[in-house]
């Protein structure tokens, strides 16, 4: 499984990947298992491992909270979907057909493509380009040439990747982003620090921390081909604006935006847009709205990894019940967001 999706599994505490895999924390030195309702980390802090002997191999700890261990995987379905994922990332020549993956799985074709993207919100073909991509920016991070990652990738041509509509082009990566320059700005508010960045497109991180220079260490780490330098006169408005959003009830500016996703995230995120300030939505009906009543999961995920926090307005999202339910800034800030919004 990618990191990617182990990243989101985490960050969306899915139990229905207990038991596929374990992920530790540096600082701490202890592993858990995907649902641990323990305070989540940062990235750049966490490893992934297959099984909780790799971690403790590596001299982690279990957690005493969740005890790894002792969990069984509780969808089988995601079994299945966990086996097609490193047939996928195994793969050295293109990508597997659907029909080759379907056999591996033991599933039809078709009844694959429903199991899988209900579990991972995209497709097994979606998952392929974007583990490719993922391995073609890691080589060129390494040293390699372009020829080289393309290839080594699993690229059968550049047209693969040039061809694409948004993203860093491969020289780009391989120049470690001189090519791409992004300006950041943080300003106190009255739940915490925030941190706007922007490319010369729009707006592509919008983020509520504990520190500035948390804030700032975590932009580093996403956008770590880019060059990133602090514009504080560049993004001053912007930044204005958002606080008084935050902190006057002011109507939410409406910025240009600049943000990585994939389709299913970035319908889901222009449905988020249209929630009336003050109003929430549940998770299902999120779903309903897209046309998609089984994706709920899929939503829960699109939400967790939301790069722009107030200008996508995740924290409008709650249970069916109505209570609050994860929120990638914190529980605190998101109950404090919708009482000032009430």
């Amino acid at each position: 499984m990618s990191p990617e999706l182990q990243w989101q599994a985490v960050m969306a505490r899915d139990r229905r990947f207990d038991g596929a895999f374990v992920y530790a924390v540096r600082t701490t030195g202890i592993y858990c298992r995907p649902s641990c309702a323990s305070r989540k980390p940062r990235r750049e802090r966490v490893a992934f491992f297959v099984k909780p002997s790799d971690a403790e191999h590596a001299w982690f700890r279990s957690c005493r909270r969740c005890r790894p261990r002792d969990v069984t995987l509780v969808d089988p379905d995601v079994g299945v979907v966990v086996r097609v994922c490193r047939a996928i990332e195994s793969a050295t020549n293109g990508r597997p057909t659907l029909s080759v993956l379907g056999r591996l799985a033991g599933k039809s074709p078709f009844s694959l493509q429903r199991t899988f993207s209900r579990i991972v919100g995209v497709s097994p073909q979606k998952y392929a380009e974007a583990f490719r991509m993922s391995r073609m920016k890691a080589l060129l991070r390494k040293g390699e040439t372009i020829t080289g990652a393309l290839y080594g990738a699993g690229f059968c041509s550049p047209s693969r990747v040039y061809g694409r509509p948004a993203g860093m082009t491969p020289g780009e990566y391989r120049s470690r982003g001189a090519a791409v320059t992004i300006s950041f700005t943080t300003v106190g508010t009255s739940l915490g620090w925030l941190l706007v960045a922007a490319t010369d497109r729009g707006v592509c991180a919008v983020r509520l921390g504990d520190s500035d220079t948390g804030l700032i260490a975590e932009l580093r780490s996403e956008f770590d081909a880019a060059d990133i330098r602090p514009d504080g006169k560049r993004l001053e408005g912007y930044a204005e604006a958002l606080r008084r959003h935050l902190d006057e009830h002011r109507p939410a500016p409406d910025l240009p935006l600049d943000v990585r996703t994939t389709a299913f995230q970035a319908r889901v995120w222009q449905v988020l847009r249209k929630i009336p300030y003050g109003e929430t939505r549940s998770y299902s009906e999120i779903a309903q709205a897209l046309g998609a009543p089984r994706s709920v999961r899929a939503v829960a995920r699109a939400c967790a990894t939301n790069p722009a926090a107030l200008l996508i307005p995740c924290h409008r999202v709650v249970a069916a019940d109505g209570k609050l339910s994860g929120y990638r800034w914190g529980l605190d800030r998101k109950r404090k967001l919708l009482e000032g919004e009430q």
